[in-house]
């Protein structure tokens, strides 16, 4: 008799009993869950709160919802109250969860010394530094006051500048001011959607 009520119990839970049962022949509603997925909670009902951001990747400038546990990024989605992209992310949009929380990404400065064949790691600080004195240097040795005629110049061929798809208008503003401030002629944005 065990061994009947048994077999029934298991027969009422096979999903093929359940879809008759339940008119679900397709198997869309409630009788395609598992005991297992029953179980499964949202990453998202289970965050903390909730940061609008933006997508990282071009210069579409998708709407993000970030939703945060702990201090930690657990999903990222399309912000539905986007003007933009209206809840939808391309799937490099989509995967940016993997840009914060991937255990490859490198997180500190690196730095390869000219004809180095090591990786080396920088504070911020130093490479901010480094980066400074090389632009002052580049500026100083590659400094044009006048052409070949006595026309003036005072420019620098020596540096350029080229902007990321990412960049607010108002980054690319003061990034044009300065470089216009240094003498560099040569700045360009990559963003052409």
């Amino acid at each position: 008799m065990r061994k009947a009520v048994s077999a029934m119990g298991r027969l009422a839970g096979w999903p093929v009993l359940r879809q008759i049962h339940e008119r679900d022949l397709q198997g869309l509603g409630l009788t395609a869950r598992s005991r297992r997925s029953a179980q499964l909670v949202a990453r998202t009902a289970e965050a903390d709160r909730v940061v609008r951001s933006v997508c990282p990747y071009c210069a579409v400038g998708c709407g993000q919802l970030v939703y945060i546990k702990g201090e930690r990024v657990v999903q990222i989605e399309g912000d539905p109250d986007s003007p933009i992209s209206r809840g939808r992310l391309c799937p490099k949009g989509a995967a940016s969860e993997q840009l914060v929380n991937n255990p490859l990404r490198e997180r500190r400065v690196k730095y390869r010394r000219r004809y180095g064949t090591e990786w080396e790691d920088l504070t911020l600080d130093r490479a901010m530094d480094m980066i400074a004195d090389r632009v002052i240097e580049t500026r100083r040795e590659t400094w044009q006051d006048r052409d070949g005629e006595g026309r003036a110049l005072t420019r620098t061929l020596g540096i350029a500048s080229l902007g990321g798809a990412t960049l607010a208008n108002e980054e690319n503003y003061l990034i044009k001011k300065l470089f216009t401030a240094l003498g560099v002629v040569q700045v360009e944005n990559q963003a052409r959607i």
